[in-house]
This record gives C-alpha cells, sequence and structure tokens, in this order.
C-alpha cells in the first residue's frame, strides 16, 4: 500500500481537521525552529506549508524508517532558506529529528543547519540554498532515475520506479541555471519530475516584480514543460489535484504554480519582505498564535498529527517492504546487473589492469587526446559511468560507446548537455547524490568559472563527480586571451576537496583517470592540453600516487638544480635541462601531475625538498608555487592574460620558453642568464 496511490486508505487518515491541524503545526515549529536561533527566513514555511504537507501526505513515496531506501521519491528543497519547513516536515514524519533538534535549529553542530546539507540530516537529499541548485540537482536526480530505470528494469523487475519533487522560489527561477536547467529537462522529456513554484512575489528587496516580470507559466512551457497553476496556495484539495495531474503526464516534467502569501498568518508582515529573512519576534508570534488559537507551548505537535503521520508512514514502510522483495528478486535474476549498478551509491569502479598499461604510451599526443583514448577502454569496463560535455564532445574527447542520452530513450551513456556549463555540473551533482551511476562532464578550462558554483557543491558534498577540463593554457593560441585560462588551475586547487590532476603525457593522463575513478570521496578535475606533448615513459607513475611527482630526468639528490613542472611545461623543462646540460649544470627534472598530493607530502616529512634551487614553472599565475618555493627557489610563471596567435609564438612573446626556464636556474645558481 503507497502513500502515493492509495486514496482509500488517505481517506482513513487526511481530512480537513488533520490538514489544518498538521499546516498549522508546521507552520509554528518553522517559526518557533527561526525564533529560537532569533536567526532564518520564516517566510517561505509560513506560506508554503500546504503544498509541503499536501506532497508529503498523499504523494511523496518515502519510508521515514530508511531516508536512504534507493527507490524513494526525492524532495528538493531548492529555495533551501526555508529550511525550518522541511525539518518540521521531517520531524513529524518520524525521521529521527527531535524536538531538540528543531529548537538548536542553525547552532554549531546540530542536525538543522541553515541551509540543508547533504549527509548531515536524514531526508535532506541534496545540499541547497545557493538558489538554483537545488532544482538543477533535482534534474540530475530525474534523468539518473530514467536512466537506471532503462538498465535495470528487465522484463517484470521494476526496481527502479520513483519520482523527483521540487520546492523553488522567486529566486531559484531568477537565477541564470534555472533557464540552462529546464531548457535541458523539457528536451529530455524528464516525466517523473515535478517543480513546485512557490510564487509569492517578494525578494528581499521588495516584490519581486521590481526586477522580474516573467511570465514563469509561459516560460516553461516554451520549454517543452506542463504547466499548471494553482490559485490559492492554501488550497490542499487544488494542490493535490495538481499534484496528481503531474503524475498523470509521463512524457514531459511539469512546472506548478503555486500562488501563496509569504508569512502567511503573521500580523503586520505577512505579504511583505520583512517576514523572508528575519524571526517574527516574540509579539508577533504570540499574537500569531492567538489568531490561530494555537497552544502557547513551544514547539507543539497534536497527538492527532502524530497518528497521522504514523499512519501514512506505515504505508511507506510497506511499500519499501514490497520493493525489498522485488529488489531481492531482481538480483538473484540479473547479479551482475546488481553489481555495476548499485542503487544505493555511487558505483565504485571495477577492479581492472592500470590504464596505462592498456593503451600506447609512447606517442607524442595531446593530453586531451590521451584522455579519449583512456575513457574508451574504461567505459566498457565501467558501467555505472555516465557523462557528455558542454556541447564540445569532439574537443574534449569524451563520447564514449553506449549511444546517445535522448528524449524517451535513456538506455546511452553521453550526455548531451548542450553550451550549459553550469546546469553540467549541478547535473551531475544530482546524478551523483541519486546514485547508481558515475557522472563526468567536460568543457574547455577557461569555462570553469561558468560552473565553479556547482563544482563547489560537488565538494561540499563530497560528491566523485569527474570534471574533464581541456584546452589548459595559452597554447590554446589564436582564439587569444578570453580562451586562454591563466588563473583557472590556480583557482581550481583552492576549492577544499578537489582533487586536480594536470599530467604532462600520455601515460600521465592514463593515471589520472584511474586515480580519478577510485576517487569516491570528491571531485578530480583533469587539467588537459590541446596540443601535443611528448611520451616521458611509465617509469615513477606509482610515485605520483603517494607523492604527486615522478621524476623523469636525472638523480635529485645529485642535481645542482631541480626543474619542477606541471602538464605541457614538463616538455619545456626537459628542453631546459638540455640547455643547463651544454653549460655543464647538473639537472634533475620533476613532474608535479598533482601538487596537492605533493605539498601534504611535504607537510608530513615524506619528502624533503633538496637543499640546490628548484625551479617550479606552470603556464598560469605564479600565486601557488610561489606558497611552496623557497628563499633560494623560483617560480616561472603568467602573472598577464594572453594573446592571440599561434601557441608557440604566444608562449615565446610572454616568456614561457626553455630559456626562460633555464635563465631562470643559472640565476638561482648565482650565474646570471645566458640566454636572450
Amino acid at each position: 500500500m503507497s502513500i502515493a496511490t492509495s486514496a482509500a486508505s488517505s481517506a482513513d487518515v487526511l481530512t480537513d481537521e488533520i490538514d489544518r491541524l498538521a499546516i498549522t503545526t508546521l507552520r509554528f515549529l518553522a517559526a518557533e525552529a527561526v525564533q529560537s536561533a532569533n536567526s532564518g527566513h520564516p517566510g517561505l514555511p509560513l506560506g508554503a506549508a500546504p503544498a509541503a504537507w499536501t506532497l508529503f501526505s498523499r504523494h511523496l513515496r518515502h519510508d521515514p524508517a530508511d531516508a536512504r531506501w534507493p527507490d524513494r521519491d526525492r524532495f528538493v528543497l531548492s529555495a533551501g532558506h526555508g529550511s525550518a519547513l522541511l525539518y518540521a516536515l521531517l520531524h513529524v514524519f518520524g525521521y529521527g529529528l527531535t524536538l531538540n533538534e528543531l529548537a538548536q535549529f542553525r547552532q554549531l553542530g546540530s542536525r538543522t543547519p541553515g541551509h540543508p546539507e547533504f549527509g548531515m540530516t536524514p531526508g535532506v537529499e541534496t545540499t541547497t540554498g545557493p538558489l538554483g541548485q537545488g532544482l538543477t540537482n533535482a534534474v540530475g536526480m530525474a534523468l539518473a532515475e530514467r536512466m537506471l530505470a532503462a538498465r535495470c528494469n528487465v522484463g517484470e523487475h521494476r526496481v527502479v520506479d520513483h519520482r523527483t519533487w521540487v520546492l523553488a522560489g522567486d529566486g531559484d527561477l531568477m537565477e541564470g541555471i534555472s533557464h540552462e536547467a529546464a531548457s535541458l529537462a523539457g528536451r529530455l522529456g524528464l516525466g517523473r519530475l515535478t517543480v513546485l513554484f512557490d510564487d509569492n512575489n517578494i525578494t528581499i528587496d521588495g516584490p519581486a516584480d521590481l526586477s522580474c516580470g516573467d511570465d514563469a507559466l509561459a516560460r516553461f512551457a516554451s520549454y517543452g514543460w506542463h504547466t499548471l497553476s494553482v490559485e490559492d496556495g492554501n488550497d490542499v484539495a487544488a494542490i493535490d489535484r495538481a499534484l496528481a495531474d503531474a503524475k498523470a503526464v509521463d512524457s514531459a516534467p511539469t512546472f506548478i504554480k503555486v500562488r501563496t502569501t509569504i508569512g502567511y498568518g503573521a500580523p503586520g508582515v505577512e505579504g511583505t519582505s520583512k517576514v523572508h529573512g528575519s524571526p517574527l519576534g516574540a509579539e508577533t508570534l504570540a499574537a500569531m498564535k492567538a489568531n490561530f488559537d494555537w497552544p502557547s507551548t513551544s514547539f507543539y505537535v497534536p497527538e492527532k498529527v502524530r497518528t497521522a503521520t504514523a499512519a501514512l508512514a506505515a504505508y511507506g514502510r510497506s511499500e519499501r517492504a514490497d520493493w525489498i522483495t522485488a529488489y531481492s528478486n531482481w538480483t538473484a535474476d540479473h547479479p551482475q546487473l546488481a553489481v555495476d549498478f548499485r542503487l544505493d551509491q555511487v558505483p565504485p569502479p571495477p577492479t581492472i589492469e592500470p590504464l596505462a598499461s592498456s593503451i600506447d604510451t609512447t606517442g607524442r599526443m595531446a593530453t586531451r587526446q590521451a584522455s579519449g583514448a583512456a575513457l574508451k577502454i574504461l567505459a566498457p569496463e565501467y558501467r555505472a559511468l555516465v557523462g557528455g560535455s558542454a556541447d564540445l564532445a569532439g574537443s574534449t574527447n569524451t563520447a564514449i560507446p553506449g549511444g546517445d542520452v535522448q528524449p524517451g530513450d535513456y538506455l546511452g551513456r553521453t550526455i548531451h548537455f548542450g553550451i550549459r556549463e553550469h546546469a553540467m555540473a549541478a547535473v551531475m551533482n544530482g546524478i551523483s547524490v541519486h546514485g547508481g551511476l558515475r557522472p563526468f562532464g567536460s568543457t574547455f578550462l577557461v569555462f570553469s568559472d561558468y560552473l565553479r558554483p556547482a563544482l563547489r557543491l560537488s565538494a561540499l558534498m563530497g560528491q566523485p563527480v569527474i570534471y574533464v577540463f581541456t584546452h589548459d593554457s595559452i597554447h590554446v593560441g589564436e582564439d587569444g586571451p578570453t580562451h586562454q585560462p591563466i588563473e583557472h588551475v590556480e583557482s581550481l586547487r583552492l576549492i577544499p576537496g578537489v582533487t586536480v590532476l594536470r599530467p604532462a603525457d600520455v601515460a600521465e593522463t592514463a593515471l589520472a583517470w584511474d586515480i580519478a575513478a577510485q576517487n569516491l570521496v570528491g571531485p578530480t578535475a583533469l587539467v588537459l592540453t590541446r596540443q601535443n606533448l611528448p611520451a616521458l615513459g611509465s617509469a615513477g607513475l606509482s610515485d605520483v600516487r603517494e607523492r604527486g611527482f615522478r621524476v623523469v630526468r636525472g638523480d635529485v639528490g645529485q642535481a645542482a638544480v631541480v626543474l619542477a613542472a606541471s602538464g605541457s611545461e614538463v616538455s619545456l623543462s626537459l628542453e631546459a635541462a638540455d640547455l643547463l646540460a651544454d653549460r655543464g649544470v647538473d639537472v634533475a627534472v620533476l613532474s608535479v601531475m598533482w601538487r596537492e598530493q605533493l605539498q601534504k607530502a611535504i607537510a608530513a616529512d615524506a619528502v624533503v625538498l633538496p637543499a640546490c634551487p628548484v625551479i617550479w614553472t606552470e603556464a598560469g599565475v605564479s600565486t601557488g608555487w610561489r606558497s611552496i618555493a623557497r628563499d633560494q627557489d623560483a617560480v616561472v610563471g603568467l602573472d598577464r592574460f594572453g594573446e592571440s596567435g599561434p601557441g608557440p609564438q604566444v608562449a615565446a612573446h610572454l616568456g614561457l620558453t626553455p630559456t626562460a626556464i633555464a635563465n631562470a636556474a643559472l640565476c638561482a645558481l648565482g650565474h646570471g642568464a645566458q640566454w636572450d
């Protein structure tokens, strides 16, 4: 028996009185949590409580006893500032969130943080708060559901069969990422996705129409969505009908505009921006309780509400029990599918030979091409790996065997995200937190700026999303400074928890994919060249895993100077070493593919820098390298924007050459520059 479909059983529980009591309970639990913290956003919870209650009590397929049940419906509070409403819902439905936790809203160490945080609170599906991210994560969740259903629902088995629901506000819809996400969802026909739009026409600065006059229904309809409208946000029956209508349409996502009043019932501030982000205050809260004939007791929950939600939760428990039986039968009949697509987590990679042993590592090749070669070997073995590019698959070499994901046909593996970098990253986050698939996406490195907020959330949530960034330096050449990344690699390294790998040749690129596939605790960024690079051999690759670098020439212990570089600058350093050798200077060269790993090793005394000078080189800003460099060292980098012209000419013009590196080494040794 299901919460979502059993009208007869719901009638035994849900009455007008229960609806009224439950909605009022949610309103006051949320308002009191905000008041207790003297901080937060009571406006949305007071206005949107009826819509949220109607969804949770009548349509959301969930079992509070197991918040991570793989085939549950997903609910995403995209308007994450209204978190007190979500916490109130989780409390009354029995997710183990106590009244004391509600009273500790926004306090250090509580499970009720100011905005929902993934992994902290049972029932929270993703981290939201940065507006538009949750809605776009939900697109990823809905896409993951369809893709997994296409793979796993074999014959009579139905182990993937759920929906994704979103509560979004004006701010979500104003953010540009929502346009990207809505367009993609409409194009892919994600009929298991429904967005409830809390249309209260208020933002922090005042009425939303100060800055936005969009016709939201027309906008979403133009994207291919099924659109509905509820004129009274307190009308439970109308909201119920709209949600049922949404479930009846399986070929397109549904957008429901629900007209609400922000801060509903709060005397003096109802319907104004004053109630958006400030506590009601003791007097207003007391007056509101009097108006609703509500007890003055703090965090009061009527017993009738507890009885009703317990009964509703029992329906979900029954639904999950049926699914467990179905899953067991599916696993018995299709054991390999159960291994390949672990529905309760991001599937780990299979045990395979190192990729460097499976591809030709001897040729001269751009690392973006080496990445494509490695990916074509990895993908057939790692069936849960899916992804694509922001309209650049031919340039980023990220098309994989298995066909394209298309409207109504989700068995493919290549996702065409379109020219929507920000949405691509946030959709990947949604796929990842959903479980069952491992996502990757790609674009040019310079456009990492467009997706940075979502990449930051990948790191914040510890999601193992793989980012493939190509065209990584001024060697892009003729496209000029707009397309030549300068500060971008360093800016990626600044984000805690991001593994940034910049390989120097084919073998290191294969290793980078190995590391990325095995990194299940956070995002990985592969930073790759457009231009060809010479092969450096496979010696020392194991050192990169442990220490972040390998020696590609000479003996560090015997060298007079060490040249250390990342990516394409390793080959420049090798050419510089030849110049120095002609002057009788003993040189060692290091390829630093993973600088953060090197820094960890230095901090742990696992690596001791040589006493001789080290010349650190990278085609980007020098800031981070200067944090490693000692007084006797030097840094060769680029602290200015590039120029338009053939790549080698631009590099020479900007001083990124073997002679520049060799001169820096001689100066560090006290010899003075010897080449123009």
